[in-house]
């Protein structure tokens, strides 16, 4: 039984509620759901014990993906990796960690005391987008930094790169290190026609938010566990620290849901697939617009549902195409940077969504001039961190303009959100070529502060 049906069927009887929450499963116009709203009761079970409804839902959950143990997160994919990276690491040592990770990451890093060595990627020359990160890049890290207790990698990225993660996996796996996959953007992976996803790769902990693409509510998201080099109890544990005592069954019940959708429909997967390629082909006549498919040797994969939208070459920016798409045709994106724009698909999306996007940009695509592309915006390497995160978060600070802080080390972050990747970061010190990358990003209409603490 679906846990939504269970939560139906109690709300249909006349049992008294007095027990938490406050509003009694009466609704009132802002409480959306009420009535299916319980805490756990009698019959319902416990996250963070499971033993019966609530259980079986994420041992199902685990089928349906193909991982060992899967546990639902109503804190996001934040909260699953920050338990994942505090279940491995511990405090104080040594990780591996995507340049392009998210500011979640970060936070696990300031919260373990954690010393982070930076593996960079390649640069897309297309797009001035991360590629997909090199497995013999993470080999040569690890030979470098054998104390290291663990890897993190983001695949899929925002815009869609997955990287080469069974590689990756053998290369930490030879010597006895787990790797955690923050695969947010790619729940959907590993269904049919899509590529494959971390699960199957062998990445020992996969964290997904099943509400970016797929149908679940915002804040769901789902934490798989595999392998002998992470306990699962542990993970539970680390997970209990970070997530609410009081989880939302409206939020479990979303979850579920998902799960039982993806295993009862897998024809709705294939559509959407199909969807996706109609709207390639229709864009495929766009003069000065591209909808980019990322490929060649620094791409292991790309997921299509993530439309890369790109201006290179146009008198428009990426920020400028978000705004005419969302002013003149009431359709809103999900991210623009400096000569692009990424507009995120789902399961739920539908034809008539993208034929109003293809339209939209044929309409914008007709009244572009040609320019020359502008020059390659060249992400700068990770700066030099010069000091631990928390250490650097701890110390007194100062509130400097940018252009004043170069060689100093930062106390705070400086990032475009989304997609929440920092250009300086706690403890880091910052450099003229990240100056340079911040300035070209503003230029481009990305939003960026002005001015970062320093430490004093």
């Amino acid at each position: 039984m679906r846990l939504y049906d269970a939560l139906t069927a109690y709300s249909c009887t006349d049992a008294v509620p007095m027990h938490m929450p406050g509003h009694k499963r009466q609704a009132q116009d802002y409480l959306i759901g009420a009535d299916l709203d319980i805490t756990e009761i009698d019959g319902f079970d416990n996250l963070h014990d499971a033993e019966g409804l609530l259980r079986d839902a994420m041992v199902h959950a685990a089928a349906v993906w193909g991982s060992t143990h899967a546990a639902f997160c109503v804190n996001g994919s934040t909260g699953g990796i920050i338990a994942g990276i505090h279940t491995v690491a511990g405090q104080g040592g040594t990780i591996l960690v995507a340049r392009n990770c998210h500011k979640s990451v970060w936070h696990a890093i300031e919260l373990c005391r954690l010393d982070p060595v930076w593996l960079t990627p390649p640069v897309a020359d297309e797009c001035d987008i991360f590629t997909s990160m090199p497995p013999e890049v993470v080999e040569d890290a690890l030979t470098k930094h054998p104390d290291a207790r663990l890897v993190v990698i983001t695949s899929p990225t925002y815009e869609g790169i997955i990287s080469d993660i069974a590689g990756i996996c053998a290369a930490a796996h030879r010597r006895g290190v787990p790797v955690l996959v923050d695969e947010a953007h790619g729940a959907h992976l590993g269904f049919a026609p899509f590529p494959h996803g971390a699960v199957r790769a062998g990445a020992d902990i996969v964290i997904q938010s099943l509400h970016k693409t797929l149908p679940s509510l915002t804040q769901t998201a789902i934490a798989h566990v595999q392998g002998d080099l992470v306990s699962y109890a542990a993970f539970l544990r680390s997970k209990n620290i970070f997530e609410t005592s009081s989880p939302s069954y409206l939020l479990m019940a979303s979850c579920d849901g998902c799960a039982h959708l993806l295993a009862d429909r897998p024809e709705l997967i294939a559509d959407w697939h199909a969807m996706l390629a109609d709207f390639r082909a229709q864009t495929a006549g766009l003069r000065r617009l591209r909808v980019l498919a990322p490929a060649g040797a620094d791409v292991f994969a790309h997921d299509p549902s993530k439309l890369i939208l790109s201006t290179r070459g146009t008198n428009l920016t990426g920020p400028a195409l978000m705004t005419r798409l969302r002013d003149e045709f009431a359709i809103e994106l999900e991210m623009a940077s400096g000569d692009y724009a990424l507009a995120m698909t789902g399961l739920g999306t539908t034809r008539e969504h993208l034929h109003r996007l293809a339209d939209a940009l044929a309409a914008i695509d007709a009244t572009l001039d040609d320019t020359p592309a502008p020059a390659t915006l060249t992400l700068p390497p990770p700066p030099e961190q010069a000091m631990r995160p928390a250490d650097a978060i701890a110390a007194p600070k100062a509130l400097l303009p940018l252009e004043q802080s170069e060689g100093r080390i930062a106390a705070g972050y400086l990032w475009a959100y989304p997609p929440g990747i920092p250009l300086l970061a706690p403890g880091q010190r910052v450099t003229r070529a990240a100056l340079d990358a911040i300035a070209a990003l503003r230029e481009r209409g990305v939003e960026l502060k002005h001015t970062i603490e320093v430490i004093k």
